[in-house]
């Protein structure tokens, strides 16, 4: 075997340029595979991060209502439906691979419902637990979080996120200033902001029950123990998790799902449309990737023409090698060179041809899209399991388009071979 490679590499050295306008094929192919496949790749991570935001990794689960967020801004709290427990909270959390779990209660505040001084905001107003900004993925920019006595000696004290803060405060510092929340004063001791997506698109009524919350106004967070002084009764909570890795979203959301309509959803309630529902958000990024992939997959089929005209090019020039080695085969088989030694080493020399191709056509391709993703400003991620599938896919078209030279040489009479020599 080392002989044979060591024959090829002498045999493609003597003809450089013959071996190189013969490898052109399977760059071009190969660089165009791996030009896609790159952009492929950096399309769908940044479809998954611009839904689900870079390293948060939250789920958020709703109670629903025939598939809708049951949104209690404007109606009452379900009858059938309990608050959650800690107990179930701990369940929650318990999970595998969830990192943190959270409770929450949230609701769409209009008509002056918050304000400071003259200005009136509307936005969504939360009330969060002591792990709700780990669990969402949030990070204080401005003052400081909540503490442990703000929820035991059930302190009127709010957090904004950034959104929040510009629309009331402009670009001033919120911390130490009062807002009035439905006419209880709540002081501001600090601002939070989340790495997450940029902006949803908005395409159907689900859409809008999954990023509600989301809204320009922004949000404005307050311990969840006060929640029974602004609304003064129980209310179904929210839930977010945190789970390890984004991979795991769909999984645990569908397990909090079950876990919580179970316990907390009586069998009228449920009758009734009542279910918690998650924000799936990795399907969502699925359906979304599987539509740009369909025009993609053209693109790597029409790419992999160039590598059946390469894989031609190489059965060609193998068979004008056979045609100017005749003499030299009839030579190896008169003192005793088998078929297969033959066959293997006209093999070898188109598989090491095509390899050293398919070698070239990554490098090619690396370049080229991320020369493409910098003077475009496209996305564009490198894929190893496609870099090493290119390079094992030109050595087969090596042996594939190679078996009909090497054959032909296999077969050689070693007489007639020498007599044309």
């Amino acid at each position: 075997m080392l002989e044979n490679i060591s024959l090829a590499f002498q045999g493609i050295w003597a003809h450089k340029m013959r071996s190189f306008l013969t490898m052109l094929g399977i760059i071009i192919g190969i660089a165009s595979i791996i030009t896609i496949v790159s952009t492929i790749k950096g399309t769908n991570d940044q479809i998954k991060e611009s839904l689900i935001g870079s390293g948060t990794n939250a789920v958020t689960v709703q109670l629903s209502q025939s598939g809708s967020v049951y949104d209690m801004s404007w109606q009452a709290p379900p009858e059938g439906v309990s608050p959650i427990t800690e107990e179930t909270l701990q369940q929650l959390a318990d999970l595998d691979n969830v990192v943190a779990a959270s409770l929450f209660s949230s609701r769409q505040v209009y008509n002056s419902e918050i304000c400071f001084g003259n200005t009136a905001w509307s936005g969504t107003l939360y009330g969060v637990d002591e792990d709700y900004f780990a669990a969402g993925g949030y990070r204080l920019t401005v003052g400081r979080g909540f503490l442990a006595d703000d929820f035991s000696k059930f302190r009127k004290v709010a957090i904004l996120d950034a959104a929040a803060s510009a629309v009331i405060f402009g670009s001033a510092s919120p911390v130490g200033e009062i807002l009035e929340i439905k006419g209880e004063p709540f002081t501001v001791v600090g601002v939070v902001d989340r790495a997450t997506a940029g902006e949803y698109v908005i395409e159907s009524y689900r859409d809008y029950d999954m990023y509600y919350g989301s809204n320009a106004g922004g949000k404005v967070f307050i311990p969840l123990g006060d929640w029974p002084i602004i609304y003064r009764f129980d209310e179904p909570q929210g839930v977010i998790l945190k789970a390890a890795s984004t991979d795991d979203m769909t999984r645990l959301g569908q397990q909090a799902e079950d876990l919580l309509t179970a316990s907390q959803i009586s069998a009228d309630a449920a009758q009734n449309g009542f279910a918690y529902k998650s924000d799936d958000l990795m399907a969502q990024a699925a359906k979304i990737q599987e539509l740009s992939n369909a025009t993609n997959n053209q693109l790597l089929w029409i790419a992999g023409i160039s590598l059946l005209v390469g894989g031609i090019g190489v059965m060609n020039i193998m068979l004008v090698t056979v045609t100017e080695r005749t003499g030299e085969i009839g030579l190896k088989k008169a003192i005793g060179a088998r078929k297969r030694r033959i066959l293997w080493q006209f093999l070898t020399e188109a598989a090491a041809l095509t390899s050293i191709g398919g070698v070239l056509g990554v490098a090619a391709g690396v370049g080229l899209s991320r020369f493409i993703a910098s003077a475009m400003g496209t996305p564009s991620a490198v894929s190893y399991p496609a870099i090493a599938v290119a390079v094992l896919f030109s050595m087969l078209i090596g042996v594939i388009f190679g078996m009909i030279p090497a054959v032909k040489a296999a077969n050689l009479n070693p007489i007639d071979a020498l007599r044309r020599e």
